[in-house]
Formats: C-alpha cells, structure tokens, sequence
C-alpha cells in the first residue's frame, strides 16, 4: 500500500492496527492471500500484546510517581503545619488544615495519577491518528483537526465556570468536618442537653449546601462526555459519507476507509478518557491552590531562620545577673480575622479589646510567681506570650536576660516546659509520653519525675513505664492525666516550668506536695497560673489580674490584708 512504508516506523501499537487491518483488507481479503491474512493476524496480536505489556508498565510507573511525590507533599505540609504559630493555626483554622492535608491531597494524588496516565498518552495518540489520517487523505485531516478544535473549545469554557464551583464544594466540606468534628468531641455534653436533633438538622442543613454544590459543579462537567460523543460521532458520519463518495471514484480503497474509521475511533475513545482526565484536572487544580496557599504563608517571625540560634544556651548562660523571666510593658490583644470597625471620638478600641494591658513583672531564678484572677483576666494569655504562640504588640518579654522574639521554638523549649490547662496523652505506653520532650533522659530520671508529680504510686499499679496510655489519656483519671502532664514536663530538666491550671483536678493535700516537691527542685523557676488561692499561697510572689491588668501584687498574708480581688477570691474559695 502507498502509505505503508510512511508509516511503518510510528513507534505506538495502536495507531499500528488499522494500517494492518487495512493491509489485510486490500491486499488479503481481495487477493484472497489466506497466507498473508494470517501472518496480520499474528501481528495483530503480537501488537496486542505489545501494547498490554506498555500499558501496564505505564499504570505502574504512574501509580507509583502519583503516590510518592503526594507522599512528600504530605510531608512537607504536615511540617509546614507544625511550625505554625498559634495565631496562623487560629486563622486558618484545624479542620481546614485537615481538609487540605487530607481531601485536598489525595485529589491532588488521583490528578497526578490520571495525567501521567492519560495527558502523556491520549495527546499523542490523537496527533499520532491525526497524522495517519493525513498520510491517507488531506480532507481526512481538516476534518479531525475542526473537531479537536471544537472540543478543545468546549472544554476550555467548561473548566473556566467549574473550577469556582471545585473550590467552593471543598470550602464547604471544611464547614461539614468542623461540625462532625466538635460534635465528635463534644457527643457527652450533647447527649447530656438532648441536642441531638438540633445537630442533626444542623448537619443536613451543611450537608446539603455541599451536595447542591457539588451537584450542580458535577452537572456542568457531565455534559463532556456527550458533547465529544455527539462531536466525533457526527464527524463519524461525515467521514463515512465523504469515505463511501471516494470509494466509488477510486480515490480511496475499502481499507483506507477502515483505517480512517478505525482513526476516528481511536480519537474518539482517547477524548472520553480525556474529559474524564479534565475533571480529574479539574478539581485537583484547585484543590492544587489551596495548598499552596497554605504553603506560601508569610511565615511568624518566630520561626525565620536566626543564624544566632547556635549560641542560645551560651546568650542565656552569659548574663548571670539577669531574671529568669521579665516582661516589660507588654500589650497584647488576640488577632482577629475580621475587618476592625471605624473608631468613634467617644470610644478607645486601642485598650478596650487589649488581653494584656502594661503588664511589667520579673521573676529571678529559683523563685515561684503565682498568677492569679477570674475567669477572662488574661491568665493564661501571661503563660501563650512566654512561649511566643503570639507576638505581643508593645513591650518586651525575656527569659534569663533574651527576647523570645530572638529565640526558636526549640530554644523557648529547652528553657520552658509548659503544662496547658487542658491535659493532653497520646496513644503509647507512659514512658513514650514521659519521653516527648527528654530523649535522652535515663529510666531514673523518668522515675524521679512521677515521683516529684506525686504519679509514681498509681504508675506503678497500671505497670509502671510500660503502661499502656489510651487515646488522649482516657483510661486516666482527670488529677492522673494532669500529674503525667507535669511528670513530662519535669522529665525535660527545663529551668522554668508553667502550670497554667495544671493542678485544677487534684485534692489539696496532694497538691499541696506536689507544689513542696516542686519547690525543692534548685533552680527551678516555677509559674503556678491557678483560680485557687490554694495553688499559689506558697509562691515569693502573686500578680492578680482583672481584665487584663495587674490590679496588685505581692504574697499571700499580704494580700489579705486588703479588701481586694485577691481577698474576694480567697473567701469565695472558702
């Protein structure tokens, strides 16, 4: 055949079998040459198997690839993630960053899968069709060529209106997890107000604007596959009518008819996979941006790259004569996402929405400051700012003479063990927990902490170091779990340790040991944050706040000598 020996050296399988299925029509089936109709046969098959051998070496490579490279993505979010600021994770959000380290990627993932797949194959084999048509007849060509154009015009326009819709449907599958989320969490008190309905309804109301969504997105992107059926049949149609016309005047034979049927077909077969791979793309794209919006945020100062950081233990350990701790005028009011509002004459939002206002204190080292006040008096913003979750607005802040703006996570870390108010155990055994934050500490140095964090005796019963921990401590008491918390942070060997309500769940005789042995430790700097007067009548020094300001100070006996806050909550401890 005239195209034959054009044509032989193209290199895919595929675009291979309608030339042979036109061999065997005009020069076997016609010749009546059984022989030469049987040795196409045999080389239809080897192609067959050819192609299947290549094909699933390509399904394999790109699994792989589509696995590994969102595998590191994952990773390098999940850093990304814990080396937020707590403000950053205020402000995106936990389920957002669930939803984007979860969701998001594994559509990423599938949209890697289906390009490497599908993107590095249909293109070639339609332009591979394309080119055969050409070398059988120009017209052939025009007419495949109008028809990819077409397509290719159609999907451009469908991925410009849905991608909006993509972003949307994940922006509100974000809402859907922080309800299931917090009504996860929050199933006892739930059950306990018999608001299940109310969840309920609420839980269908958020779920149905995403399946609306979703929807209507996955309507508009259904209509690809049956514009390209409609698209290339019809081209099907003309090519068959302007085939069957060229036959009869000779200018085409019957197997060049088929092989451009056959071309057709092909084209027709990758363009269905193609639209399938274009909603893939699709909503992988975007789930692609919001990523990299996570990725690309302006880092917290705390966390840039401080080429002093080498000489942290050096800096702290060279100026002797300076406090443990010091704040200095510190002013401090949470961030907020929302657009501030036009101050009035008459108001001063500069001090009315402030958490920490003026607030100068020192503690020398070895010393015990006890903090204390109501409920929203900005208690346990004092222990956030000493551990930098937050940068403050005015003032300094410095642990033994530095600034923790100057110093890392690992640094403060290393200076400060911090206990939340809220106890937190993870899954393992009690020495894994003990170890979070001392590696390298000996078994009687884990000893020794659960002893000072009156925990050895109720350790010892479960196991001792070898006890199994549940999921967030659950197989512990409230005052057990706290006590571990403490025990860990003791473990560090840190030279400041915060209680920020740490001892709420224990008795008072044992706390009362526990703030003894505590102080028994030399050279530790202890911060007891507590709304008991309790807890921290035994420090050298108590600040009382109300609303954010230090309204006085001083010891215990002093205090009392006064007809103040400090006074009020005393009594009604009581």
């Amino acid at each position: 055949m005239r195209y034959w020996h054009r044509c032989s050296k193209c290199l895919r399988p595929e675009l291979l079998v309608p030339l042979v299925v036109a061999a065997m029509i005009d020069r076997g089936i016609i010749n009546h040459d059984k022989r030469f109709v049987i040795l196409m046969g045999l080389l239809l098959l080897l192609l067959a198997v050819v192609g299947m051998a290549v094909s699933i070496t390509a399904q394999y490579f790109a699994a792989r690839a589509a696995v590994l490279s969102t595998g590191r993505m994952r990773s390098d979010v999940y850093k990304r993630i814990m080396s937020f600021s707590q403000n950053s994770l205020d402000r995106v959000g936990t389920s957002a960053l669930l939803t984007r380290i979860t969701s998001d990627l594994n559509q990423v993932q599938g949209g890697i899968n289906m390009t490497l797949r599908l993107f590095l194959r249909s293109p070639f084999v339609v332009a591979g069709a394309m080119i055969m048509a050409a070398l059988i007849s120009l017209r052939a060509f025009v007419l495949f060529a109008a028809v990819i154009l077409c397509l290719s015009v159609f999907v451009a326009w469908l991925m410009r209106h849905t991608l909006p819709m993509y972003n949307t449907v994940q922006k509100k599958l974000e809402g859907l997890m922080v309800l299931v989320r917090e009504n996860l969490e929050g199933i006892r008190v739930i059950r306990a107000f018999t608001g299940e309905e109310q969840e309920r309804k609420a839980f269908f109301s958020r779920n149905e604007g995403l399946y609306e969504v979703a929807m209507t997105a996955g309507g508009w992107q259904s209509m690809l596959n049956p514009v390209t059926f409609v698209m290339v049949n019809f081209a099907v149609v003309i090519l068959l009518y302007y085939s069957g016309r060229a036959v009869y005047v000779g200018s085409l034979t019957t197997g060049e008819t088929v092989a451009l049927y056959n071309y057709m077909c092909q084209i027709l077969v990758e363009l269905v996979k193609f639209a399938t791979l274009i909603v893939q793309i699709t909503r992988a794209w975007a789930c692609v941006g919001r990523v990299s919006d996570l990725m690309s945020m302006v880092p917290d100062e705390r966390v840039q790259h401080n080429p002093a950081e080498a000489t942290a233990s050096a800096a702290a350990n060279a100026a002797p004569e300076a406090p443990a701790i010091r704040f200095r005028s510190v002013n401090f009011s949470y961030p907020s996402n929302n657009k501030p509002k036009a101050p009035t004459p008459d108001s001063d939002q500069s001090s009315a929405r402030k958490a920490i206002n003026d607030l100068s204190f020192s503690v020398a080292a070895g010393e015990m400051l006890g903090i204390i006040g109501g409920t929203g008096s900005g208690k346990s913003t004092i222990g956030g700012l000493l551990r930098h979750a937050y940068d403050i607005n005015d003032g300094s802040i410095e642990l033994f003479g530095r600034p923790v703006n100057e110093m890392t996570d690992a640094s403060i870390a290393g200076i400060c063990a911090y206990v939340p108010q809220r106890s937190q155990l993870f899954t393992g055994t009690v020495e894994d927990n003990l170890r979070l934050g001392a590696r390298e500490a000996s078994r009687d140095d884990l000893i020794n902490s659960l002893k000072i964090a009156q925990a050895y005796d109720f350790v010892m019963e479960k196991g001792g170091l070898a006890a199994s921990v549940a999921k967030g401590g659950t197989n512990f008491s409230g005052g057990q779990r706290q006590r571990l918390c403490i025990a860990r942070a003791l473990a560090a060997a840190s030279r400041i340790l915060v209680l920020d309500d740490a001892t709420s769940a224990l008795d008072a005789a044992t706390e009362r040991q526990l703030i003894s042995e505590l102080k028994s430790i030399k050279d530790l700097t202890i911060i007891v944050i507590a709304q008991r007067t309790m807890s921290v009548q035994s420090a050298d020094n108590i600040i009382v706040m109300d609303s954010g300001w230090c309204v006085e100070s001083g010891i215990h006996e002093e205090l009392l000598k006064h007809n103040s806050t400090y006074c009020e909550i005393y009594e009604a401890g009581l």
